[in-house]
């Protein structure tokens, strides 16, 4: 009797284990139990993958042998896509390859050829052993397909350092992987690709030096160069985003008349404007030479929108580093030095648009001031740190100045304003005003706009990238040539413009934070014996005991 009811009791059990799994078949679902929820989906990409009826197939070329920090990017990548697929309606297909196994060296210049054809760019990492560092080429991307379509997707976000020190850049790349695969897959299957426009003639920087920010814009959207002399009231409409970026000449009624049209209909724009005039190339001489206003003729316009670019300079502890000729030196050594006016600017972590960005590197930069102004949210995306001074324009500028630090009692002691994000219903700059006479075409006047948003930053070279001096070829927007350093500007480009571009506010997607926890190293090199003998003996101990106590009691239990 007994045994049949233990015999009932496991064909129970056992069918009950057989219909829990056949259920799971029908029904996804997992428990979370991380702090940050860093396994779990957000609501607006799951509600996407479940209105999604196209097939996707997403090749991951992060594969094969790389550095452990590489290693976990690939099996974040593999879960959050394992995610997707559960929760998609389509047919989800994942592939992890690694494109250069098992090949020749002629067959790995022509695969990494059609690669980079395909947007698909290596990245050359150090790996560490026993024999000291040995390189290899890593693909930290993916190739997205759908309808006929594919899209690179990068994987890897603000890389810099050695293979040791990628942590922080895969654990910011690891917290964007859901923003990225989820505006990226939206963006094949719909086909859509906003038209982003940079202006010129109005002295802007030529094509070499926003060549990175165009290129790099253009693997997702539209771009081309926006002449607002020349622009029709069709041209207006099909743009989404206007960027005006480092323009050195004062900017007509006409062309101001064209700027607010596109505002008043729903475009967004994002401000990226010199109010002080100076280029470090003048204290080459080694003399002192004047900052002076630059007046844009655009002060009027942006008080309306809510923002003010004030006239002056800005110095900070925090800054990027110069080379100068070192007096006295035997043939003109040339060092690094702070250059306090060249501020590393700080993404405001709380606005999920610059969430998981480096320091931003600026040049001459100016305070931004909001305005009170009806029906328009503000958000400080942009600071300096709290060691900064203020200095009024005009102001002379010379090298002498890197042997004078700022003094602790001079500093402001709270950080400054760089750039700002408005958001809402902009009121009209041309309200109650005569049509510019050049205006020929019949564009449409409102009081105030539809929901529009723009950027104001107090610097104009943020999204210049530099030039080498030898053949001219244009640096990675962000890349430090004299320091050799990586910053956040191309993030932060590509962050703004997916968000003024895209209406669904995607954006938000970034919100996710993964906590980064790394073993104490000065404590594992310290302790390293000491663990090693833990791990080793406290298992056989372990062991030894059950072993023992379970004799003694078989012993002790049949002996009665």
């Amino acid at each position: 009797m007994v045994n049949k009811a233990k015999l009932i009791k496991i064909i129970v059990f056992t069918g009950l284990i057989i219909a829990i799994n056949w259920a799971a078949g029908f029904v996804y679902t997992r428990i979370d139990f991380t702090k940050e929820k860093k396994f779990t989906l957000q609501q607006k990409t799951k509600e996407f993958l479940r209105n999604n009826k196209h097939d996707v197939t997403i090749t991951v070329f992060l594969d094969g042998e790389m550095p452990a920090a590489f290693k976990r990017l690939k099996n974040a990548t593999k879960d959050i896509l394992n995610d997707y697929r559960a929760y998609a309606k389509g047919n989800f297909k994942i592939v992890f390859v690694d494109p250069l196994a098992g090949l020749n060296a002629e067959e790995r210049d022509t695969i990494i050829h059609n690669l980079f054809e395909l947007g698909i760019k290596p990245t050359n990492v150090k790996i560490k052993s026993d024999a000291g560092f040995a390189e290899k080429l890593v693909f930290p991307m993916a190739l997205i397909e759908s309808n006929g379509k594919q899209m690179p997707v990068k994987l890897l976000q603000n890389l810099g350092g050695e293979a040791s020190g990628y942590e922080q850049s895969i654990n910011n790349s690891i917290q964007n992987l859901e923003y990225i695969f989820t505006s990226s897959i939206k963006k094949v299957i719909s086909g859509y690709n906003p038209r982003i426009g940079f202006t010129e003639g109005n002295g802007e920087p030529s094509n070499a030096y926003l060549y990175d920010a165009i290129s790099t814009l253009s693997e997702s959207y539209v771009v081309g160069r926006v002449n607002l002399d020349e622009i029709t009231k069709e041209g207006l409409d099909s743009l989404k985003v206007l960027v005006i970026a480092k323009p050195q000449k004062a900017f007509t009624e006409e062309q101001k008349y064209k700027i607010n049209y596109f505002v008043m209909k729903g475009g967004s724009v994002i401000w990226s404007l010199d109010q002080v005039r100076f280029d470090l190339q003048e204290l080459a001489d080694g003399k002192s030479h004047m900052a002076i206003a630059h007046d844009l003729n655009l002060d009027d316009m942006l008080f309306e929108y809510g923002a003010r670019i004030n006239y002056n300079l800005i110095a900070d502890l925090n800054c990027a580093e110069i080379p100068v000729s070192t007096p006295g030196s035997p043939g003109g050594d040339i060092q690094l030095a702070p250059w306090v006016y060249f501020p590393l600017l700080f993404p405001d972590t709380a606005q999920s648009v610059v969430k998981n960005i480096d320091h931003v590197r600026a040049e001459f930069a100016s305070t931004v001031d909001t305005i009170a102004v009806k029906h328009i949210a503000k958000h400080v995306i942009l600071t300096t740190s709290p060691y900064n001074k203020l200095h009024n324009i005009p102001k002379v500028l010379s090298l002498q100045e890197l042997e004078q630090q700022p003094k602790p009692r001079e500093l402001s002691g709270k950080p400054q304003t760089i750039g700002v994000l408005l958001e809402g219903n902009f009121k009209s700059v041309f309200l109650n005003r005569p049509v510019p006479a050049k205006i020929t075409e019949q564009f449409n006047s409102v009081e105030t706009s539809k929901p529009a948003k723009m950027v104001v930053i107090g610097d104009g070279d943020i999204f210049v990238n530099q030039i080498s001096n030898t053949d001219g070829s244009p640096f990675s927007l962000g890349f430090d040539r004299f320091t050799q350093q990586n910053y956040g500007n191309k993030a932060l480009l590509l962050n703004l413009v997916d968000y003024l571009a895209n209406h669904d506010n995607l954006i938000e997607l970034r919100n996710k934070e993964v906590k980064i926890r790394l073993l104490d190293k000065s404590r594992i090199k310290k302790e390293k014996i000491k663990w090693q003998l833990i791990n080793t003996l406290l298992p056989l101990t372990l062991l030894i005991f059950f072993a023992i106590f379970q004799h003694y009691y078989r012993k002790l239990k049949y002996a009665k």
